[in-house]
C-alpha cells in the first residue's frame, strides 16, 4: 500500500509510521511542520506514485491555547482540512483515513472540536459527492513513551513529577479520562483503517480520575505533588468512551492505566536530560 501522511513526527504519526514501513507499506508523501512542510501548501506537491490512502494526522490540538486564540484551529484544522480534500480529489486519491476527536463527543463545544466536526462532515462530503471513501478515528488522551513537544498532560505530569513540580489537576476529585496507551491505539487505528465510510472511538474503554493517575505518577518519581484549580473552559470533566463498534472487529486494549504509564515514565526517566535540552 502506498499512502501520505501529515504529522508523521508526533507522538501517534511516528509510531503508525514505523508499523506501516514495517509491515511493507510504502510512504509516498509526509508533511509535518516539524520538517518544514506545512499542511497548507499541500497543493504545491507533485506525486511520483499512486497513493492508495491519505491517513491525516496533524492539527493544532491544544484546547486553552485555541479558546485564547481561535484563528489557531482555523488555520491549522479547518483550512488545511479542506486543502487536504482537495489534493486527494484532484491526485484522484481513493480513500481518507481522518483522525478526529473523541471530544466532539462530549457537551461541551469549543472552536476545536468544531473543526473537528467539520473534517468528518468535509470527508462524508467528498465521499458522496466524489467518491472518495473515508474511515474516521476518534482517539481518546494517546499517551506514550515519546518526547511529546505539544506538551500534553501525561508529559507535562511525568516531567514536572521529574523535577519534583507540582501536577495540576483542572477540576476536583472526580474528574476523569479515558487514556489510550500508544501501542493499543495504534493496533486499533490499523484496525479501524482497513474499513471504509465509518467512524471509530478508539480508547482503554475504562475511565481513570486524574486524582488516581498523578497519584501513581508521583509515586513512581517519589516526588512531587499535586494541585486542584478551577475548571479550564469548555474541557469535560468526566470521559469514558464506548468502543463496542472496534471491539466488534476484535480489538481489545492491553494496557491498563497503571501499566501503561509505568512504561511511559521509565523511558521519559531514562532520557530525561535529553528531553530537558530538547524543550
Amino acid at each position: 500500500m502506498n499512502f501520505a501522511m501529515t504529522g508523521h513526527k508526533g507522538l501517534i504519526g511516528s509510531f503508525l509510521l514505523k508499523k506501516l514501513i514495517e509491515r511493507g507499506d510504502k510512504p509516498v508523501l509526509l508533511v509535518d511542520t516539524r520538517e518544514g512542510k506545512n499542511i497548507l501548501d499541500i497543493g504545491n506537491y507533485n506525486l511520483k506514485d499512486k497513493i492508495d490512502v491519505f491517513i491525516h494526522l496533524a492539527s493544532f490540538c491544544k484546547i486553552n491555547k485555541i479558546i485564547e486564540n481561535p484563528l489557531l484551529t482555523f488555520e491549522n484544522n479547518s483550512k488545511g482540512m479542506e486543502r487536504i480534500m482537495e489534493f486527494c480529489r484532484k491526485n484522484e486519491i481513493p480513500k481518507m483515513v481522518f483522525t478526529s476527536s473523541s471530544r466532539i463527543l462530549s457537551k461541551e463545544k469549543n472552536p476545536y472540536t468544531a473543526s473537528k466536526i467539520y473534517g468528518e462532515e468535509l470527508v462524508k462530503g467528498y465521499f458522496q459527492c466524489y467518491g472518495i471513501d473515508y474511515v474516521i478515528i476518534r482517539p481518546s488522551t494517546v499517551y506514550g513513551p515519546f518526547n511529546d513537544k505539544t506538551k500534553r498532560l501525561i508529559d507535562i505530569w511525568i516531567l514536572n513529577a521529574l523535577k519534583g513540580e507540582e501536577l495540576k489537576i483542572y477540576g476536583n476529585e472526580n474528574k476523569t479520562l479515558d487514556f489510550t496507551y500508544i501501542d493499543d491505539f495504534i493496533e486499533g487505528f490499523l484496525i479501524a483503517m482497513n474499513e471504509k465510510n465509518e467512524e471509530f472511538d478508539i480508547s482503554s474503554s475504562a475511565s481513570a480520575k486524574l486524582s488516581y493517575v498523578a497519584d501513581f505518577i508521583i509515586k513512581l518519581a517519589g516526588q512531587g505533588k499535586k494541585g486542584f484549580y478551577e475548571p479550564e473552559i469548555a474541557q469535560p470533566q468526566e470521559v469514558e468512551l464506548d468502543i463496542y463498534k472496534i471491539k466488534n472487529l476484535d480489538f481489545y486494549p492491553k494496557f491498563s492505566i497503571e501499566e501503561g504509564i509505568k512504561r511511559t515514565f521509565e523511558w521519559y526517566k531514562e532520557n530525561f536530560e535529553e528531553i530537558k535540552r530538547s524543550r
